[in-house]
């Protein structure tokens, strides 16, 4: 099975308020992904909260998710990752889990089918690395395979997960698509009001 992780754990600094809780389409940043996943071949949702957890807490109580707190967020992006590996890794029945679809809450444009898209390439590619690509730019969500979780929890903190992609770029699949949102990516205010056209 795919296990999803939304990493939602930052301090949105840029943005001046909880990215997660932004709205777009109604809905907020965060139960946008939500319900998007929850269209999809994923087995189960994973979130990662960090600063303002209590506050997010609170509007996800109804979701089928598993909320993960990471009481080190300010160690950056892949401490949050982290977290959700161990969790993973630690759970009774870890060995059905083949590999992990991770999402940031700062891409709110996911698409359900492109997602079923990336899980069915991954089994049939057998490659380790799922990644969209969008005019020659990679985007998110990423698949790893659960054979790539140990190399995850080894690598640097300052680098990310970025350094095991780096590692295994013979081991990687870009799929090609059309869908734009896989690349955009809504840290400051400019970039919330250029992309997201609320009402």
């Amino acid at each position: 099975m795919i296990v999803a992780v939304v990493l939602s754990a930052g301090e949105s600094s840029r943005m001046g308020r909880p990215k997660a809780l932004l709205p777009i389409g109604g809905k907020s940043f965060i139960e946008t992904i939500l319900t998007a996943l929850g269209q999809t071949r994923i087995a189960k949702i994973l979130v990662v909260l960090g600063h303002n957890a209590e506050e997010l807490k609170t509007q996800l109580e109804t979701m089928p998710i598993t909320i993960l707190i990471n009481s080190e967020y300010r160690l950056g992006q892949l401490s949050s990752l982290q977290v959700a590996v161990r969790h993973l890794t630690g759970l009774p029945d870890s060995t059905g889990v083949d590999g992990m679809l991770v999402h940031l809450v700062d891409h709110p444009y996911i698409n359900p089918a492109l997602v079923d898209r990336m899980i069915e390439a991954f089994y049939t590619s057998r490659k380790l690395i799922v990644v969209p690509r969008y005019r020659s730019r990679r985007g998110h969500p990423v698949i790893f395979s659960a054979s790539l979780f140990g190399e995850l929890l080894q690598a640097p903190l300052d680098q990310g997960a970025k350094a095991v992609v780096n590692a295994h770029r013979q081991d990687t699949l870009e799929l090609e698509t059309d869908d734009a949102g896989v690349t955009i990516d809504i840290d400051t205010p400019d970039e919330y009001r250029n992309h997201v056209k609320e009402r």
